[in-house]
This record gives C-alpha cells, structure tokens and sequence, in this order.
C-alpha cells in the first residue's frame, strides 16, 4: 500500500525532532500543497484518489526550491526522499530560481535518493562549483528532464547514466564550446535537446557527438522567437496555433513537462506538417534575456574530458571566445526579420557579420549559438542526423532532407577521396597484401601496356581515409621540449614562427620572440640544436631549410637580421659555441618578415614591411640586388617555386599576387591576379601546377600558376573583420588545403580540387602543428601537434 502524503509529512517532522532542528517551513508547505490537492480531488469527486488522477490524466508531484533549502534541512529531508518511491506522489520537481545555500554534495545525494519518480531538475548556473559539476555529469541520476544553466562548462562530457533523462536544455551555457566524443553515450532516451546561446560552433565534432543518440528527435542551436520548447513552432505548424501554451514550460525556454510523443503518429506529423507564414506582428523583439553570463575566473570552468577519479587538470577557458564577438552582436538577442528565400539556398543580407545562416521562409532567430552561423548549418545537421524531426522549431519535412542531402554532396566531404563508407585500417593491409600478390602473378596486358588495376596512391589514401574516419576528434597534445636548456628565470620558449624539415619528417625548427633558433625532434620532445640571441637578432620573423643541404637553414629577423646556420654545428645547449665556420652572415633587410630558398639552394628572398624584395646569393653570403616598388603595398610573403630556380611569387595588401622570373630581370611581373581584400599569404602547390592565396578573412582562392587565372575559390565564410587574416597551404601533396585565420578559433580543411570541406578543427582539437596565441596576456604561445 502506497504511503500517504500525511505519513511523510510526520517522517519529517519526526526526523526534525530527533535531530533537534526546526521544520523548514518551504518543505511543510509543499508537502501540504500536494495533501491538499489529494483530499480536495477526493471530495469534489467523492471516489478513489487515484481514479480521479487517472481519469483526470493529473499528476501528483512533489515541488522543492532548493532556494529555500539550508545544509541543516538535509537529513530530514533526505529521509522523505527516500520514502518518495512507495508513496502517493507521482513525481518529485527539483526546481532552482537563483541561488542555493545547501551545499553541491547534499544536493546530489537529494537527487540520487528519489530513483523512480524524479521528474524536473532545474538547476541554475553557478551555485554548486565545479566539483559539483563533474560528479554529476560522472554519476548521473534517473531524472527526466534536465535543466541545467552553467558557465562552469566548456567540454561537455556525459559519463554518467541518464538513461531515464528524455529532455536536456543547456540554453545560455555561456562557455560551453564543444562535446567530447562519448558525451550522449549513455543517454539512450533522450528525444529532445536545447542549446541556445552557448559557444558550440563545430559542425564535425557536434554531428558526431549527437550521432550517439539514437533517439534525438528534437534539437535547438537557436529558437523561434515565440517558442520555450523545442517542438514545432505553433505559428509556422498548421492546427497548432490555438493550443495552450500552459503545457509546462518555465521560461527563458526551460522545458518542465513531458513532451507529447507518440510514436508513428508524431513522425507522421512531423514528416506531413507545412511551413506557413510567421505572425511577426504579434511579437516584441525587444524582450529582455533575463541570463547574462557572469564573468569566468581562471578556476572556474571545467573540462568534463577527465576519466573516472581523475579531476586534478581543469582546463581553463576565456569568456572571449576567438571569432565569438565577430559572428553576432549578442545584445541579449538577435532578430533576424523577414526575408524571401528562393529554392536555392541564400545568406542573410542584413549585416556585415552574416556567415550564410539559411532557412526555411520568413524565420525569426532568438538567441543563436555560433554554429548557426555557419555556412550549410541547417542543411549539414539534417543530412548528418538522419532520425531528426525538428531543428530550431522547424519541422524537417521530406523536402527538406531530400535538399540537405544534395548541399551536403556539393559542399562537404563526408570522407577523404570521396571514400563513401568507413573502412578499417586492417582491413585495407589485408586488401593490400592480397591485391600484391594477386598482381604479380597475373598481369595482364591492355592496349600493349601493364596495367596494374589500382594506382600506386590508392593505399595511401585508403589508409589516410580510415584514420580520419575513425573519429572526429584528432587526438591533440602541446609539444613539451625537455628542459635541458639553463634559460634566465625558468622562461619558457616563446614560439613566433616554425617549420618542418624538409626530407626528415621528425625535425622542426623554430624562432622565438627573444631572437632563438631552436631545432627539436618532435617526437622525441628533445632539442636539437639550440642557438641563442646573443643581441643580435630580435622576434624571429623568417624561417627556411635548404633542400639540397637538409641540415643548413637560413633565419631572419625583424631587426633585419639574416643568418645561415648548419644543423651539424648547432650545440643541442647553451654549454657549447656554436662554430663560426658553419654561418653565413648577410646584408640586413630592414622590417624583414619572411624569406625563402630557391629549388637549386643557390638564391634565396627576403621581404618585408615595404614595397621590395632582395634577392641573396647563398654560396658568397652576397646581397645581388634589391627589386624596389614591386607592388603598391608591403609584401606580405615571397616565395619560390618548387621546382623552377627563377620563379617566385608575391603577396601584399595591395591586394594583388604578381607572379616574376628572374630570367626577365623583373621589372614587370609575368602577369598580376587580384584579391578583394588584402594578399597575406601565396605558395606553390608542390608540382607549381596551381598557386594557393589568401587575403584578409578568409579569402582563399586557387589559381593556375601558368597565367593566373582562377580555378577554385573555396568559398570560406567571412566574419566581417578586416583584422582576420587568413595563411592557407598545400597539404598531403596537393589533394587537401589547409586555412585557418588569427580572429577564429577552427582550422579548415579542404579538397584541393573541389573546394568541398572535409573538416573544420576547433582550437582545442587539432591535426597538425599549429603555432598557437592564446588571448590571455599571460599565457604563452605554443606548438600544438
């Protein structure tokens, strides 16, 4: 027989009394609120209490503030708890308004006690700490719905079990940035999901993530302007506009009831329901968020990637998100207006920061996250999400997929080569050593020549698809140089600008701020070779290894500095000198910011800060000459072709590359090919088929390297910043680019010959080396690999 409210009530007060402490006057009244709905329920109706429940389809619960609770109420409290499961409740709503006094490790015990009837927990931002934080998210309880509003997270990491949970709103998260890889594993549940105004931005990683839940039917990065919950808009869904909006949600989109599924009949729904015309009209846009974030300590934001009983590295994380305040101006909101929208997908026209948010006709964004700013949102989270109903309060339709589907193929890569499914790394050895053997003993002739069936890349590029195949999340650590050089003070090496050898794929030299060359091998994580200041060389701006002579490199500074050391007189210490009789010393250029060797290791180039370029004779450690007024702007970077000794290439802020050979004693560039914004960076494919540009916020465009005309525009989103300068260069041969910009926090990664994105690598997720500059003064930059 099912406990009555009464009997819990003198629990309570009984448990008081032996621990000697008064009744919180909040938990009485909510007990005495739920007795007398059951007593007035069973004298209106005069039959059993829970016939009129069942025929009236209410609920019984059990509402607690934990505003209202003191670390003093916990025990009596807990006694009740513990009773919930066998009373006449039906459900428990853990509820928070502001702020709580009881401490995190009381509330989680509350929490857990209640096993089968918790309904709602609502908890509100920062009150519990992060200890708090990483216990629930590693533990877990059977609550339903969750609501949970926090600046402590950053990387989101659900261990625990949720399999009870089927609504999780983290809308105004302020520094939630991204999901690791097993976050939703254990949430099998869970139907629908808000995160309005958070920092997720990564479309990969963020597919993946929610790729775990396989019962996802309602998601929300941004909400129409008249919905709290993540169902269809009433006013864009036929037959839904006169339904009750008292359905059970808080505000500031906080779901507390259950939602309305019913199996087939919702997917029909979903699948049948037409975008009408929104009532703009009847809306203020002006409404005030209630839920600015506050500021972030140093100490104060979690990384939930640690594994069980490991919570002692805390990652930290800026409330400047890099490229945040670029993509939306977050005045507490953002209203898009109206506008027609053609079968084709089309940007919104109505600011400068636009990153080519599409959507379905005359849609209002509220409190957009930065994903939805970028290009193919919509349309890349249908395709990858193929059991999605409802995205942003817009029901998905056939249509719908159907073009998602096609945008996707246009504009993405799902994987490397146009691989359409996933392959094992084993499973391509296996095909490899059968495919060897296969060959050598039956060749067969085509046309009078061997033909072999697969080309010699094809291997390589298979086993290239499986590992970035295998996951979304690259595996990142900072390269940590042992410490075997005495420096003043402990300091820690100040990278400014880096490369990889040429030929031996372990070593990598580096410049620092204070003037050093360092060489390490970064696999080993040891020094090399190690040349100090002296005072004789400032930032090292300008890096490049022979070719010929893979152990000499030439260095220079912004002071004008221009050196040529040999790796095999190099002391891996300060404790030795480094031999005179292996340097080269040249002619300062003034303002110097890059250099670069010819393919022949006979000339090399040096620019900077003006409109010249000098040109070295490496063998004599002679000046030859000084090209002047080769573009109307300073030159950003020079560069030699790979393969042709004479020619090199310009970029400047003029906006122009120009294209010169020596041969021609260049007076007059070979031809001129023009940027919209200002050139930062150009190189040569490595067969010098195509040249590789970037201008200012990330123009990146291909041209043919004969005569400069365009092949492909890559056709990254800009953010609106002319302070956004873009570096792109070949990678994997000239199959894939890579592009990334000082104001944004991702790398890209691009088919050299399509243009279609294979991945975008977020700050904290990277793939290859990366000369890394944090936000916060104090911290140093670094070589991420």
């Amino acid at each position: 027989m099912a406990i009555d409210v009464a009997s819990l009530e003198q629990r309570y007060i009984g448990a008081c009394r032996i621990r000697e402490i008064l009744p919180n006057k909040a938990v009485l009244s909510a007990l005495f609120k739920v007795a007398l709905k059951l007593y007035l329920t069973s004298y209106v109706f005069h039959v059993t209490q829970a016939k009129v429940r069942k025929a009236n389809h209410e609920v019984c619960r059990l509402e607690i503030f934990l505003d209202d609770l003191k670390d003093v109420d916990f025990h009596p409290l807990l006694d009740v708890f513990m009773e919930v499961d066998t009373s006449q409740i039906d459900a428990v709503d853990i509820l928070h308004k502001s702020s709580c006094f009881m401490s995190g490790k009381y509330v989680l015990s509350l929490l857990r006690a209640i096993s089968q009837k918790l309904r709602v927990v609502d908890l509100q931002d920062s009150s519990f700490g992060k200890d708090f934080l990483l216990d629930l998210s590693q533990g877990g309880f059977t609550c339903h719905v969750l609501n949970l509003r926090s600046s402590h997270f950053r990387k989101l990491n659900m261990i625990g079990k949720f399999t009870q949970m089927h609504t999780l709103n983290m809308d105004f998260s302020a520094s939630l940035s991204s999901f690791r890889e097993d976050c939703f594993a254990c949430m099998p549940n869970l139907k629908c999901l808000s995160l309005c105004e958070t920092r997720i931005a990564n479309l990969w990683t963020t597919s993946a993530a929610l790729a775990k839940l396989p019962s996802l039917l309602e998601l929300r990065f941004q909400n129409c302007l008249c919905c709290e919950a993540t169902g269809p808009c009433p006013g864009l869904s036929p037959g839904k506009a006169n339904e009750s909006t008292d359905s059970g949600h808080l505000d500031c989109g906080l779901q507390t009831g259950l939602p309305a599924f019913d199996g087939e009949e919702t997917s029909s729904q979903y699948e049948n329901e037409e975008i009408m015309n929104f009532p703009f009209d009847n809306f203020d846009v002006d409404h005030e968020m209630d839920g600015t974030s506050e500021d972030s300590s140093d100490d104060s934001e979690v990384d939930f990637s640690h594994r069980h009983g490991d919570f002692s590295s805390v990652q930290l994380f800026s409330d400047e998100l890099p490229g945040w305040n670029g993509l939306v101006d977050l005045q507490n909101e953002t209203s898009f207006g109206t506008w027609n929208m053609q079968d084709e997908i089309e940007s919104l026209p109505s600011s400068s920061n636009s990153r080519g948010i599409s959507y379905p006709q005359k849609f209002i964004s509220y409190h957009p996250s930065p994903i939805c700013y970028e290009k193919h949102y919509r349309e890349y989270m249908i395709a990858s999400l193929p059991s999605l109903r409802v995205l942003d309060n817009l029901p998905i339709k056939k249509i719908d997929r159907e073009r998602a589907n096609v945008i996707f193929s246009q504009h993405f890569e799902y994987l490397p080569y146009k691989r359409k499914s996933k392959e094992s790394v084993v499973s391509i050895l296996q095909n490899r050593e059968i495919k060897a053997t296969h060959t050598c003993m039956h060749r067969w002739r085509h046309n009078g020549s061997i033909v072999s069936g697969k080309s010699q890349y094809f291997y390589s590029r298979s086993l290239g698809a499986a590992k970035v195949g295998c996951t979304a999340w690259p595996f990142l650590r900072t390269i940590s140089i042992s410490e075997s050089i005495p420096r003043d003070n402990s300091r820690k090496f100040r990278p400014r600008q880096f490369e990889y050898h040429p030929s031996n794929p372990s070593l990598m030299v580096f410049g620092t701020l204070d003037g050093e060359v360092v060489v390490i091998n970064h696999e080993s994580e040891k020094v090399v070779g190690y040349i100090p200041s002296l005072g004789s060389m400032s930032s090292v701006l300008g890096l490049c290894w022979l070719k010929m002579y893979p152990t000499k490199l030439i260095a220079g500074s912004d002071n004008g500095s221009l050196k040529l050391y040999d790796l095999r007189r190099m002391p891996p210490t300060t404790s030795g000198t480094y031999g005179t009789t292996g340097s080269v010393m040249f002619d300062e250029f003034d303002q110097l910011t890059s250099v670069h060797v010819n393919s022949t290791d006979e000339l090399f180039l040096a620019s900077g800060y003006s409109k010249n370029v000098a040109l070295y004779d490496i063998n004599s450690g002679k000046r030859l000459q000084v090209f002047t007024d080769m573009h109307g702007q300073h030159i950003n970077v020079v560069k030699f072709a790979n393969h042709s000794p004479s020619l090199f290439a310009t970029s400047s802020f003029d906006q122009d590359v120009k294209m010169w050979d020596l041969r021609q004693k260049p007076i007059r560039p070979c031809y001129t090919a023009s940027s919209s914004r200002g050139n930062v960076m150009v190189c040569f494919s490595p067969d010098d088929h195509y040249l590789l540009v970037s201008a200012v916020d990330n123009e990146v465009k291909q041209l043919l390297a004969v005569d400069g005309r365009l092949h492909l525009d890559f056709g990254i989103a800009s953010t609106g910043s002319s302070q956004n300068y873009t570096r792109s260069y070949y990678m994997n041969g000239r199959d894939y680019i890579i592009s990334g910009s000082c104001d944004e926090h991702v790398v890209r990664i691009c088919c050299a010959q399509t243009g279609r994105r294979l991945r975008d690598i977020s700050l904290e997720d990277f793939n290859m080396s990366i000369l890394a500059a944090y936000l916060r003064s104090s911290s140093n930059s670094e070589i991420v690999k």
